[in-house]
């Protein structure tokens, strides 16, 4: 374990770094180049042996690959485990050192990192390179960008992070190892689709969608990566939209979708809702047939990867009932939790989620 530096000493060799137009140690004359997400290049000491991440769901993409035993400091932020899985596996985040508060609306703290002092700062804080360059100037530590891209499953961009995460800290192995598994789970969902007509696909929407907080039932998606990777007719993209919306709630008894999913995020506010408007409800047929069911809410400090593809899968199983009929959705999310942390989590996620996977019974 390496000796830890005084923070003045530290304060001051990186203000000199500064003066002497940004020395770091990602600037130092040997080390490995690598290349982040943001096409930057960094030197990082060749034995890199210590680390922090900052910024939505950096720790998470960690966790996939790399050892937890050489994190010497979590975000504020990183405290709660509340339906977070990677957090789950790792109850000693909660006594470790705070590298700054955390969370979406905050800014990296540079003098915490000086004092943690990693030989490489992993970030998802990614506005820009030049703010990424300005962390690594302020600390003088090796800054690598990484990001989750635009959809919850099976972005290019998080494969290509875990890729960059595997190789910044010699995990090379265990980083393919997780992209693997990855390319395994597209192409068996894709597979189990492919013989099934458009035309017999039953039609779906996805409500109180988790967006930057709780909503109604009105929030949903065109374009929803985990229809797309089941394959299922989302009523939205029929309708022509393909982003993420606040539904005109007359619009969705006109689309009047045969399957409905809530997430579990918005459970309590579609209820709250269904009590003071049951008529509204009874006009959709998927209430009136019993098929509205709920999802685990997977976005909490970015993209839990592991539970949106366990959604997915609870979501084919009701969709395609044939073609899913070997999987169990809650084995299946601890498969998917094993492979990617080591643990199985599915039943502490139900027990924060009103017992997991189920059917939903409005004005229950």
């Amino acid at each position: 374990m390496k000796m830890r530096r005084i923070l003045t000493i530290l304060v001051v060799a990186a203000m000199m770094c500064s003066a002497l137009a940004g020395c770091s140690k990602g600037d130092a004359q040997s080390g490995v180049a690598v290349k982040d997400i943001l096409d930057r290049e960094v030197l990082i000491p060749e034995n890199a042996e210590e680390f922090v991440c900052i910024g939505p769901g950096c720790l998470r993409l960690y966790t996939y690959v790399a050892d937890a035993e050489k994190l010497v400091g979590v975000e504020d932020m990183e405290k709660d485990d509340m339906g977070r899985p990677y957090r789950m596996a790792h109850p000693e985040f909660g006594e470790m050192e705070i590298i700054g508060a955390g969370g979406p609306r905050n800014a990296p703290d540079a003098e915490k990192l000086l004092v943690a002092d990693p030989d490489v700062i992993f970030t998802t804080y990614n506005s820009d390179a030049a703010a990424v360059d300005e962390l690594q100037e302020k600390t003088g530590i090796p800054v690598i960008a990484l990001g989750y891209g635009n959809t919850a499953v099976f972005d290019p961009v998080v494969n290509k992070s875990i890729e960059i995460i595997g190789e910044v800290t010699s995990n090379q192995e265990r980083a393919s190892e997780v992209l693997a598994y990855f390319d395994e789970l597209k192409a068996d969902m894709e597979s189990r689709v492919e013989g099934v007509s458009e035309e017999s696909k039953p039609t779906v929407y996805l409500g109180a969608q988790s967006m930057r907080g709780m909503h109604g039932i009105e929030s949903t998606s065109g374009n929803f990566s985990l229809f797309n990777a089941i394959g299922a007719r989302n009523v939205v993209d029929e309708a022509g939209i393909s982003e993420y919306i606040m539904l005109d709630k007359e619009a969705l008894l006109e689309m009047d979708p045969e399957v409905i999913f809530i997430d579990a995020g918005g459970l309590s506010l579609v209820m709250e809702d269904y009590n003071s408007n049951p008529s509204y409800y009874e006009g959709l047929q998927a209430v009136k047939n019993g098929m509205v069911f709920m999802e685990l809410p997977y976005n909490y400090y970015s993209t839990n990867i592991d539970t949106a593809i366990a959604d997915a899968y609870f979501m084919g199983s009701v969709l395609y009932p044939d073609q899913y009929s070997d999987v169990d959705p809650a084995e299946k999310y601890d498969e998917i939790t094993e492979k990617l942390l080591g643990v199985s989590l599915y039943d502490g996620v139900a027990e924060d989620y009103y017992g997991g996977f189920q059917q939903v019974i409005l004005g229950e």
